[in-house]
């Protein structure tokens, strides 16, 4: 066992290993480094020529064999040394010194401040009352953080606020090895990079996120590039690869580039607060543009719709015909000035009625307009069903012609675990491989299970994926920057459905990492100040875009749809009932003139309403009826005029619809 402070730990304190260790002696102490400084000079034999140095080391060994020699002789002086007769004593035989338990005893009652503490002891001759100091290896060395003593246990002195004003006052102008991987557009080497040096040599969105970060806390980096993976474990030994190797054994202190946070990687490393939240969508190729349709004006309303439009087109038609014929206030005399006229005229003949609905459907009118309260309660719920109608349809049309409709094949990722044609996969051993992998969800297990039957649906490439989607029927499953980054500059390509789940990218750091904190704070004060999306849309939306023609990419939307019966059903409806009302309305008319032609001709009034229904019911007669005048004898006889006269009735004063 060795004195922590006689091993040389500046490798430790590199490496920022947590070393934590109990001490008897404070090296530092006055009196412990004059004993030191002494016995050194004791060692110089007179006249030679030697040279003390500057650390003088004393180890606890030392220090109590010291402390020994001294409270034995305080012990003698405190006795009668006169009375003392040493003997000559073995071990080995049971002879004893008859004095030796009296000086031990003496001992026991001795105290003395010696260079391992104060020395005392206790009934049981057990020393107690000694404290222990302890140490912590820090960024500027060992350091006194707490002492123990057999009273009160543990008491940490450390203040953790001075720690980390340390810890940041120790990054500030140091020089970090910052590792990662040529990944578009995380880290990119420019195209002159053989006549560059250093961290010169790389561009991309890591890199200024870097300089950045290494602006804000203070401190600078050297970037080296690995020929790896981000890391993946070895199914069998569990030992890890790639990056994520580097920092576990120490041969980096920062991994930067598209680094995906996860659970296994937080096992071995640490991350710092996420740069960018990213999630895993599809990747596939778009479909080929259709012709344009003949008849897509007919898209807005569905086969259905225009099915019942035409129906109820017919049924107001026929409606509003037979209505103007029972009504009697739709027949009118077609000469006004000469009211003694002959004949009186119905315009709503059946083709009249076709072509009135007609035209208001087309939003034109016609020259045909309804007298009575019935034809025009049912043209008004008429015209109100075609403003709603011709708004909707017109509304829905536009949204026709200005999204381009494209069939795709999939439109999520439960549509694609549905269908064994395209097939589907991800980057071997990555985040997204090990997402699947682990997912307890029905659809990602399907997914899972589709995707491990062939190791062929995996890519080693992020490349390669984007290179089947474009040569195959193969749908690429990624994570979601380096999808956008790719449509922004292939428009051939596009994002099926949502995100599958949500995550983030960080800077890996070894665990227990100085650094992590300090430049996880600049990142959340970089993303506060949007310095991040700024420096995101720079590099996916305007750099390396090529001859600076860049695809237009929007956010995944339901494309425009036809309007069914459920979403106008309504306005059937109150087509409906405004026909019902317009005949309840009719009905009342009819009776009502009725009763009055009756009492002009003093018969009963279920004659008269007969012989108008009769009439009325003789759809393919004509729409002009003459008019007679009774006779006196008529009005005083009113049975004669009924055998002689059995369709008319009465219209105005004195006048008589046949």
């Amino acid at each position: 066992m060795q004195d922590i402070h006689t091993i040389d730990l500046s490798a430790f304190i590199h490496d920022h290993t947590n070393i934590t260790a109990f001490r008897l002696i404070d090296p530092n102490q006055a009196n412990v480094r004059n004993a030191a400084r002494g016995w050194t000079y004791a060692k110089i034999t007179p006249g030679s020529v030697a040279t003390v140095p500057d650390e003088l080391v004393i180890t606890t060994e030392q220090a109590l064999f010291y402390d020994g020699v001294m409270i034995l002789a305080k012990a003698l002086r405190n006795s009668d040394v006169s009375d003392l007769h040493p003997v000559r004593v073995s071990c080995e035989d049971d002879l004893s010194w008859a004095q030796g338990r009296s000086l031990i005893d003496q001992i026991a009652q001795t105290e003395l401040r010696g260079l391992s503490g104060r020395l005392k002891f206790d009934e049981n001759r057990t020393r107690t009352d000694f404290h222990l100091d302890i140490v912590q290896i820090l960024a500027n060395g060992p350091q006194e953080v707490g002492t123990w003593n057999i009273t009160h246990g543990a008491l940490i002195t450390w203040n953790y606020t001075e720690h980390v004003m340390r810890v940041a006052a120790s990054i500030r102008n140091r020089t970090l090895r910052a590792i990662t991987v040529i990944e578009e557009p995380y880290v990119m080497l420019k195209e002159d990079f053989l006549h560059r040096i250093g961290n010169d040599r790389y561009e991309g969105y890591a890199v200024e996120l870097m300089d950045m970060i290494a602006l804000e806390v203070g401190f600078n980096y050297t970037l080296e590039h690995k020929d790896m993976s981000h890391g993946i474990p070895d199914p069998k030994t569990q030992e890890w690869s790639g990056l994520i190797r580097e920092l576990i054994d120490k041969r980096a202190d920062l991994a930067v580039g598209g680094i995906t946070i996860s659970y296994n990687r937080e096992q071995v490393v640490d991350f710092t607060k996420p740069f960018m939240h990213l999630g895993i969508s599809i990747l596939y190729r778009k479909p080929d543009k259709k012709p344009p349709d003949l008849f897509s004006f007919l898209h807005p309303l569905s086969p259905d719709v225009w099915m019942y439009m035409v129906t109820a087109y017919v049924a107001v038609s026929i409606t509003i015909f037979v209505l103007a014929r029972f009504s009697p206030y739709e027949w009118y005399n077609p000469h006004p000035c000469n009211e003694d006229g002959d004949v009186v005229e119905n315009q709503f003949t059946i083709c009249n009625s076709l072509w009135f609905t007609v035209g208001s459907l087309m939003q034109q009118g016609s020259d045909i307009a309804p007298r009575a309260v019935s034809t025009r309660v049912a043209a008004g719920c008429w015209w109100f069903f075609t403003l709603i109608m011709i708004s909707s349809y017109t509304a829905n049309l536009a949204a026709f012609l200005t999204v381009e409709r494209m069939k795709l094949p999939i439109e999520s990722a439960e549509d694609l675990s549905k269908q064994t044609e395209i097939k589907y996969g991800c980057y071997y051993g990555g985040a997204t491989y090990n997402f699947f992998k682990d997912s307890k969800l029905p659809i990602y297990k399907r997914m899972w299970e589709f995707m491990s039957q062939d190791q062929a649906n995996f890519v080693k490439t992020g490349k390669a994926g984007i290179n089947r989607v474009k040569t195959e029927k193969y749908a690429y499953l990624m994570e979601t920057p380096s999808l956008e980054y790719t449509i922004y500059r292939d428009c051939d390509l596009t994002q099926i459905g949502s995100l599958l789940d949500s995550k983030g990218f960080g800077i890996a750091t070894p665990q227990n990492s100085p650094y992590r904190d300090e430049i996880s704070k600049a990142i959340l004060k970089l993303q506060e100040s949007s310095e991040l999306q700024v420096l995101k849309d720079r590099w996916w939306k305007e750099k390396n875009i090529k001859n600076g023609e860049k695809c237009e990419v929007s956010k995944p939307q339901d494309q425009a749809s036809e309007l069914g019966l459920a979403n106008v059903g309504g306005v059937f409806v109150i087509l409906l009932a405004g026909l019902a009302l317009s005949f309840a309305v009719a009905i009342l008319e009819f009776v009502w003139k009725a009763r009055k032609s009756a009492s002009n001709f003093r018969e009963p009034v279920s004659t008269e309403m007969l012989r108008a229904l009769r009439f009325a019911v003789r759809l393919h007669g004509s729409s002009k009826k003459p008019v007679v005048r009774p006779s006196q004898d008529t009005l005083e006889h009113p049975s004669n005029y009924e055998a002689s006269n059995s369709t008319t009735v009465p219209l105005g004063k004195g006048k008589y619809l046949m």
